[in-house]
């Protein structure tokens, strides 16, 4: 099938239950959004899940439609989304429109129109309210970019005017070593994955989105704060597991800070002081250290900051970005550039990367 403009998929689309719901207001840092989903047990769990972000707002900068159920048939001609280097599997799909774009989800079969004009996620929604979440947090991240800040592939916490990034290789312990800091009082959580990050006179803004963390079993027996989100019995077996194995283990679990650290430890928008990489290795006999270090004359380090930002980012002037398309590193060196960015090597010590944390924030 062939679909050429956003009218021709909103003529397809009966959006009257998501217009009628009451609406989700939510505000992050400036940008305020509006969601109508048309599914009331998926707009309670989306109101749950984004109850730190809540906010009375007269005029709403982006309004999210979310109906249930629908398709486009026959289905569009899509087009596979190239993943990152070491992602494997189908997972996005897209349909050019001439103003704007079809993204679909290849393994669920939730779809997205993105556009200036209307804004929609249709399909199974009630069934994969993750990607739903993704979504609304997408639009705080294209109105960001639009505005001239950049996207970190980055977790953060901030506590009295400082805040600290970590950065590092996928898996590599960011959200692990977040979460070990946000036992220090007085901390709040800002972002998990996701950070924003814009040059400022005398030093830098960050902004996080409201996604809680997806975690996998070694963060979470690591952590004796989290230990009530497993089973005995699946803690017991994956103690047996070997630690390569359980190191590697792809198994999420939604940690919701608000439950497990209480009310009042999120904060989205903070000056941004200081920006970690994780560099170190398991099973190394050497002591994990910090240094800081230039960003200009370490691409290495820069390359684990950037961050694409895929498929559903539109540009001011209406461009969808290729899948072949890279992130820029000047515009990356010019946000941090007041920033104090510091390489962590040595081994893998989350006890370590702890107390370094309280010397940062204590100091």
């Amino acid at each position: 099938m062939t679909l050429s403009d956003v009218a021709q998929v909103r003529a397809l689309l009966d959006l009257s239950a998501a217009e009628a719901a009451e609406p989700l207001d939510l505000k992050v840092g400036s940008v305020t959004l509006r969601v109508l989903c048309g599914a009331p047990a998926l707009r309670d769990e989306l109101a749950e899940y984004f109850k730190e972000a809540r906010a009375t707002v007269a005029r709403a900068d982006i309004t999210v439609h979310v109906t249930e159920g629908q398709s486009i048939d026959p289905a569009p001609l899509w087009r596979l989304w190239a993943r990152e280097p070491g992602k494997q599997g189908r997972k996005d799909e897209i349909h050019d429109l001439a103003d704007g774009r079809l993204i679909h989800k290849a393994r669920t079969g939730v779809t997205f129109l993105q556009s200036p004009a209307l804004l929609v996620a249709f399909g199974p929604v009630s069934a994969n309210a993750n990607q739903v979440v993704n979504f609304i947090n997408t639009q705080v991240l294209n109105r960001a970019q639009r505005e001239g800040w950049q996207i970190c592939h980055a977790a953060a916490v901030t506590r009295a005017g400082r805040s600290l990034a970590i950065a590092g290789l996928s898996g590599g312990g960011k959200s692990t070593s977040v979460l070990r800091m946000m036992d220090i009082a007085g901390m709040q959580f800002m972002t998990n994955d996701r950070l924003l990050c814009q040059v400022t006179a005398t030093g830098a803004d960050g902004l996080g989105i409201p996604k809680h963390p997806r975690i996998n079993p070694g963060t979470i027996l690591g952590n004796d704060r989290l230990q009530g989100m497993l089973s005995e019995a699946r803690k017991t077996e994956l103690r047996n597991m070997a630690p390569d194995a359980l190191w590697t283990l792809e198994e999420k679990h939604d940690l919701i800070i608000p439950d497990i650290y209480g009310p009042g430890r999120i904060t989205y928008a903070a000056p941004l002081t200081d920006f970690w990489v994780l560099n170190w290795e398991r099973d190394v006999d050497k002591v994990t250290m910090i240094e800081q270090v230039d960003l200009a004359t370490r691409p290495d380090l820069l390359g684990a900051i950037m961050k694409s930002p895929g498929p559903f980012y539109q540009a001011a002037d209406g461009a969808f970005l290729r899948d072949s398309a890279v992130p820029e590193p000047e515009g990356y060196l010019a946000a941090l550039a007041h920033v104090r960015v510091q390489e962590v090597t040595g081994r893998v010590d989350f006890d370590s990367i702890a107390n370094l944390g309280r010397d940062l924030f204590d100091a």
